[in-house]
């Protein structure tokens, strides 16, 4: 079949292929103008175009790598600030434990201080009352006692300065007894 086919373009007179001559020149003649005016007119522009382009392109990535930069500068700012916050926290905190501390410490001294105060203001409260109520019970016992021993006499033992020493005697060897026995 393809024999067919080249025996009957060797017959023909013109090869459908090739065109003739005239068309040749004038197709070559026109794509020579429209080559001059692509290559004149048309690649400068396009060249252009491209090069701002590439232009632009390089700018942006220039751009961006710098705003990159920009960006991890920034992060390590934030970094070494929030580094430095919680170090400031952590000193606060522990500014904060010793001061509870110390205010715990100081409370205590000042609780202990007044628990003294209260304990010997009872102390003295305490012996006042006690020598008081010893100093009026030897007044009742000794007015007692010589009134008892009058009555057992039958005769008044007035003589106070007497009355007393006899009394405070008696009373001081009870004393005595008292804190032997102890």
């Amino acid at each position: 079949m393809i024999a067919n086919l080249v025996q009957l373009a060797a017959e023909e007179k013109e090869n459908p292929l090739v065109p003739p001559g005239p068309e040749l020149l004038i197709g070559a003649i026109a794509f020579a103008i429209v080559f001059f005016f692509f290559w004149k007119k048309l690649l400068p522009t396009i060249n252009k175009v491209l090069e701002e382009r590439r232009t632009a392109i390089e700018g942006g990535i220039e751009e961006a790598e710098a705003m990159k930069v920009e960006a991890q500068s920034v992060l390590e700012q934030y970094k070494a600030q929030l580094a430095e916050a919680r170090h400031e926290a952590a000193r606060l905190r522990q500014e904060a434990q010793e001061q509870g501390a110390a205010l715990i410490a100081e409370m205590r001294a000042e609780g202990q201080r007044q628990r003294e105060e209260i304990v010997t203001a009872g102390h003295s409260q305490i012996e006042a009352d006690r020598k008081a109520a010893a100093s009026a019970l030897r007044q009742d016992v000794g007015s007692l006692a010589t009134e008892l021993a009058g009555k057992l006499v039958g005769e008044s033992l007035e003589d106070h300065a007497r009355q007393s020493r006899v009394i405070d005697r008696f009373l001081d060897e009870l004393e005595e007894k008292a804190e032997a026995a102890r």
